[in-house]
């Protein structure tokens, strides 16, 4: 076995969790079921876009680039503001289902370059433009189109002529399963001088403010000068582990709570809220952070300025490995050693990819058949949703007969808090068991355990409707499958069969 088999080994024996970590945060968490707590069930309109970054989520995180524990419990994604934008970008931008004139529809340009199944390393590129988002332009000139009509993109916006946009490549290795080490390269692809405030930014879900009795977790920062910034991280299941952002100007500490007096006019009980850093950033509001650095979110800052084609490369390091001495932790966090993660990691998958490949491929196509197994491996999510809690909050009691009906009223059961694999993480960033089947027959090829792992999932009492059918997506669980599931099962185990000599019955 290549080294990233025998992780995958270690991480099915209970071993290391080498998959503790991964690309597990949605793209996007608002205009889902999950957050609509309207009377008419229009997810769309209950939580759109625009309040997305000052109004707390209850049941799952969004953000770009982004990872997270296996339970979602802390976040870290990247922000950017290019000096023109109305709100730092936080998170990928699309239509609604009402808007787009071919139904809900992501503008945005990113790519999932790379993925190992334990998500050892990873590698993701986002293209952000130079010049103001074209937020408006978009809603307004798709809601004008027909459906005859092609849609109207982010490209016929005109904002990368020139390229004037910065390619932002994002990469993650693990020197142990929660050792991550995190570096973010920056180009300037437009023909002069540009500048970028980069900030990456670590958060805990919110898990406090739903009238349960949950410890509040803490980031608070131990050490800030030139050489950079380090937050130290507590929470009651996760333990404590420590965040390093080498060479950051400042660390920028606010909490992840609803902004109650920007969206409804109510008083914040607290002045630091889930949108402060982004006021800070864009309208200078110094009071928007707390200066006792700490809160449940940070966000590192990074002001940039590069020439052209110019490139800045920043390195990050999240680590539960204890902190021997601050004054001497840049030197040892971000030394030979952590190039040599970087380096080792990647020369790692390319063997254990190179194993995979069929003999008849060129390289070409051993590159497209990688990259889109690393697009598979990156949608996983963290799939949070306990029907019989959400049908409660909605004034419905699963199980009795009620004087209303609502959407999954009959699924009352269903508490799914699972990594799943996705159809797209921001088009549809909600499970869809149909689509899972066919996920499956790919995924089997890198990683066969976490296949079955989602075959067995849908039929888990958790999910399983007690008449016996299969959920199929949160917009209705009710609705009718095609009998896949038993197709997915049997090609699976002919699929390991053929690589390992021997399918799995058990």
């Amino acid at each position: 076995m290549n080294v990233e088999q025998c992780r995958l080994q270690e991480a099915k024996t209970k071993k290391a969790p080498w998959k503790k970590w991964g690309p597990y945060l949605s793209e996007r968490q608002w205009g889902t079921v999950r957050e609509d707590y309207s009377e008419s069930g229009d997810a769309w309109n209950y939580f759109p876009h625009d309040h997305a970054r000052s109004r707390a989520y209850r049941w799952g995180e969004d953000g770009l680039a982004g990872i997270s524990d296996d339970r979602q419990i802390l976040c870290f994604a990247l922000a950017l503001w290019n000096g023109k934008d109305p709100i730092v970008k936080e998170r990928l931008f699309g239509l609604t289902g009402p808007e787009g004139n071919h139904g809900e529809d992501v503008k945005e340009y990113y790519f999932y370059l790379d993925s190992t199944p334990t998500h050892s390393y990873m590698k993701y590129l986002y293209k952000y433009p130079q010049a103001a988002y074209p937020y408006d332009d978009l809603v307004a000139t798709n809601r004008d189109r027909g459906r005859s009509k092609p849609e109207y993109e982010l490209l016929d916006t005109g904002v990368f002529n020139q390229d004037r946009y910065f390619d932002v490549f994002v990469e993650y290795a693990k020197a142990s399963p929660e050792d991550i080490l995190i570096q973010i390269t920056v180009h300037n692809r437009g023909p002069e001088q540009a500048t970028l405030q980069l900030l990456p930014t670590l958060w805990f879900r919110n898990e406090w403010s739903w009238g349960e009795d949950v410890a509040r977790p803490v980031l608070s920062q131990l050490a800030q000068d030139k050489t950079g910034g380090i937050a130290a991280l507590s929470h009651q299941g996760l333990g404590e582990s420590f965040f390093y952002a080498e060479g950051a100007s400042a660390l920028l500490f606010t909490e992840n709570e609803t902004n109650t007096q920007h969206l409804v006019g109510t008083p914040n009980p607290s002045p630091y809220v889930k949108d402060g850093i982004n006021n800070f950033i864009i309208h200078n509001k110094t009071d928007a952070v707390n200066p006792e650095k700490k809160g449940t979110k940070v966000s590192a800052h990074y002001p940039l300025t590069l020439g052209a084609g110019e490139s800045r490369t920043i390195r990050l390091r999240l680590s539960d490995q204890p902190m021997k001495d601050a004054k001497k932790a840049f030197a040892e966090q971000f030394g030979k050693a952590y190039e040599s993660v970087f380096k080792t990691r990647l020369q790692e998958a390319d063997a254990f990819y190179a194993a995979l490949m069929p003999d008849s491929f060129n390289s070409d196509q051993m590159l497209v058949m990688r990259q889109a197994l690393a697009g598979m491996l990156w949608s996983k999510q963290f799939f949070f949703y306990d029907v019989g809690k959400w049908l409660k909050q909605h004034g419905i009691q699963p199980f009795k007969a009620n004087q209303r009906s609502i959407r999954n009223d009959r699924w009352g059961h269903m508490v799914n808090a699972d990594i799943i694999s996705m159809p797209d993480k921001w088009e549809y960033p909600w499970y869809a068991a149909w689509d899972l089947a066919f996920h499956v027959t790919a995924l089997t090829l890198v990683d066969a355990d976490f296949g079955k792992e989602q075959l067995e999932l849908m039929l888990k009492s958790r999910y399983l409707h007690p008449s016996g059918q299969i959920p199929a997506y949160e917009w209705n669980f009710g609705d009718v499958n095609p009998p896949v599931h038993a197709w997915s099962t049997i090609y699976t185990y002919l699929t390991e069969k053929a690589y390992c000599g021997k399918g799995d019955i058990s």
